[in-house]
Formats: structure tokens, C-alpha cells, sequence
């Protein structure tokens, strides 16, 4: 499937109509993309974008089996090609096998976005628990980890691999509310993005998004609306993101546009915490 010539995103791709850029550079024509988490919020919106922009995609999920269902939908309706992957990728075995059935299917892999991870509940430090500090890195850190280790010489081989890690606005700011242990984990996840960087240069480039505040499912369970309108006012471009906002920068990462970026950690926040 490749990129259509077009101004708008057609809405049999699941996603609200806005502007495309479709210059050749983004191109992910006969690559393969494991995208993990990709049920909902920024998953699913990055999984239908790099399927739009020509990829095959690994579409892995945990919990949200109907979300990755109408994900799978979505891009086989509009002529794309999704393979469903299920599994726990804080177990070795399950991170192993998700990455060895994509290989199995398609024969290649060229772009991984680490996405998957949650704060899990809200807690400050001082009452946090060994158990579920240790969850929390489980989910966001050893998650990654494992499966970008599985996956890597199935990049390398690809000669023009990518990784981008999902990190969080919460690495700037401490995290929120009880988020300090999400916000450490994630912080984690940064040092892990640049050392991957030198370790897997020239033929693996690994960069990482840091969004902002995204208007997912994520902040209807752990934000107020009354916060939500605060972060909005926050906010120099007056708005709090939506999961589009980061998939763009994600297929950005994935494709020929960043081909001289690696190490490097795109904010996606409206603004907000300038570096």
C-alpha cells in the first residue's frame, strides 16, 4: 500500500480528517512496523498513520483486543496489511514470541515504537510500595527493554531501522499528583533512548517523543476535567494535544525525513516547559 497523493486524511482510516503531509521522505512503503500498546489513544492514531504512510503493521496489544480489532479494520479496509500480536511484554517469553511471529509473518522489521506503558495508579513515593515500584518499571522500562533487545537484529539487518521510545512530560516536570515513580520510569527510558543511540549507530537510528498533555483515555482516568482545562490554559498554543499530534512526529521518526536524528527527544507539548 502506498501514501495516496492526497490533501486529507480519508475517515476509513478511524481518525478525524486533517492535513497529511505526504512528501516522499515519509514514505515507509514495504517496511514493517511493530507498534506495542496499539489498542488505543496514540497507539492506535501512530498505527494507522504508518500504515497510511505504505507500512505493514505489527499491532500488539495486552488488555485492549477490541481496540486492536478496529485498528486491524481500519487499515485493512483502506487496503493496508496489520498482523495481530498479543502478550504480556513484561514476560520475556511473550516479548520474545510477539517479535519472533512478526518475523515469522512478514520476514523483516524496520521500525519499533516502543508505546505501551502506564503510571498503572497514582502514589507519592514516600507510600510507595516496593511491589509496585517495581511494577511500574515492569511496565514502562523492562517492557521496552525486552523488546527492543528481541528485535534487534532484525533492525540492524534492515540496514535503515528506527526506534522511538514514548517517554513522558512527566520527565521534566517530576510527574503530578502521585506520577513520581511514572515520571522516574520514564526518565529511565530517556537514558536508555541515547545510550541505544551510540550502541546501535549507523544502521539503527533511536530517537523518543515526549508528549505533552494528550486528550486520551489515559488523562480521562488520571485527570480532572478541571485539570485538563488548567493544563489547556498552561498551554502557549492554547489547546491540549490530541493522540494525531504524536503520531505525526512518530512517522517522522520512522521515515527517510529524520534520517540524520538520532539520540534526540521531541517534545510534543503545545509549549508548555521549553527546554
Amino acid at each position: 500500500m502506498t501514501t495516496k497523493p492526497q490533501d486529507e486524511r480519508s475517515d476509513s482510516w478511524g481518525s478525524r480528517p486533517h492535513k497529511l503531509i505526504t512528501m516522499p521522505q515519509h514514505s515507509l512503503t514495504n517496511r514493517v512496523a511493530l507498534v506495542t500498546g496499539a489498542g488505543v489513544g496514540i497507539g492506535r492514531a501512530t498505527a494507522l498513520l504508518l500504515a497510511q504512510a505504505g507500512a505493514t503493521i505489527g499491532i500488539h496489544y495486552h488488555t485492549s483486543r477490541a481496540g486492536v480489532e478496529e485498528t486491524a479494520l481500519a487499515i485493512r479496509t483502506a487496503g493496508g496489511q496489520a498482523h495481530l500480536l498479543s502478550g504480556d511484554l513484561t514476560l520475556e517469553a511473550d516479548a520474545d514470541r510477539i517479535v519472533d511471529q512478526l518475523i515469522e509473518k512478514t520476514g523483516r522489521l524496520d521500525v519499533l515504537f516502543n508505546n505501551a506503558g502506564s503510571p498503572l495508579k497514582m502514589t507519592p513515593i514516600e507510600a510507595c510500595s516496593l511491589e509496585h515500584w517495581h511494577k511500574v518499571f515492569d511496565v514502562n522500562v523492562t517492557s521496552a527493554f525486552l523488546v527492543t533487545r528481541r528485535a534487534i537484529p532484525h533492525l540492524r539487518a534492515s540496514k535503515n531501522g528506527s526506534i522511538i521510545n514514548n517517554l513522558s512530560l512527566s520527565v521534566q516536570t517530576g510527574g503530578s499528583g502521585g506520577g513520581g515513580v511514572y515520571a522516574a520510569a520514564k526518565g529511565a527510558l530517556q537514558v536508555m533512548t541515547r545510550t541505544l543511540a551510540k550502541e546501535l549507530a549507523p544502521h539503527v537510528r533511536v530517537n523518543a517523543i515526549m508528549p505533552g498533555v494528550i486528550a486520551t483515555a489515559h488523562h480521562e482516568t488520571f485527570s480532572t476535567p478541571a485539570k485538563m482545562e488548567d493544563y489547556k490554559k498552561q498551554t502557549p498554543l492554547a489547546r491540549n494535544g490530541v493522540a494525531d499530534d504524536v503520531a505525526q512526529a512518530v512517522l517522522f521518526l520512522a521515515s527517510d525525513a529524520s534520517s540524520f536524528m538520532t539520540g534526540a527527544i521531541l517534545d510534543i507539548n503545545g509549549g508548555r516547559f521549553m527546554r
